[in-house]
């Protein structure tokens, strides 16, 4: 099968980069500035962890129905979820907190690089995005 025909490669592709892109633009728009690490910033609106995962998990039960790859790939899907939300959310609400504190001290340190993680509705955005981009490949494949 070519890979270009393979909806499970195509949602991931198209989900994945497309919420990239999205959150570059987002960026872009918000900042009005562009820099091209922002197209692989973590965190941000949408998740493109919760897209890529959502995507696959939906294609695969499109494409499989309920068999093991779907139910593994729901495991991951509410792993990288919690995640996003929980434990690189914190930790990111942590990087900004020493970011304040280093720079209201004055202490001359390199700046720490932090990732806030995820609100809620970054996520949810991300999940949606994935659902749809399978939806729409599973018609056209």
């Amino acid at each position: 099968m070519n890979v270009f025909h393979n909806p499970f490669f195509l949602t991931i592709l198209f989900a994945g980069l497309g919420a990239q892109v999205l959150k570059f633009v987002i960026y872009a728009v918000r900042f009005k500035t562009l820099h091209p690490l922002d197209l692989i910033a973590t965190g941000g609106m949408p998740s493109s962890h919760a897209a890529l995962m959502s995507g696959m998990t939906t294609s695969i039960f499109l494409t499989e129905g309920t068999t093991t790859a779907f139910f593994v790939s729901l495991a991951v899907f509410f792993i990288i979820v919690v995640d996003a939300l929980g434990v690189r959310r914190t930790a990111g609400e942590e990087g900004l907190l020493l970011h304040k504190l280093i720079m209201k001290t004055k202490i001359k340190l390199k700046e720490p690089h932090y990732s806030l993680g995820h609100t809620p509705c970054q996520v949810f955005v991300g999940v949606l995005l994935g659902l749809c981009v399978a939806v729409m490949v599973s018609f056209l494949v």
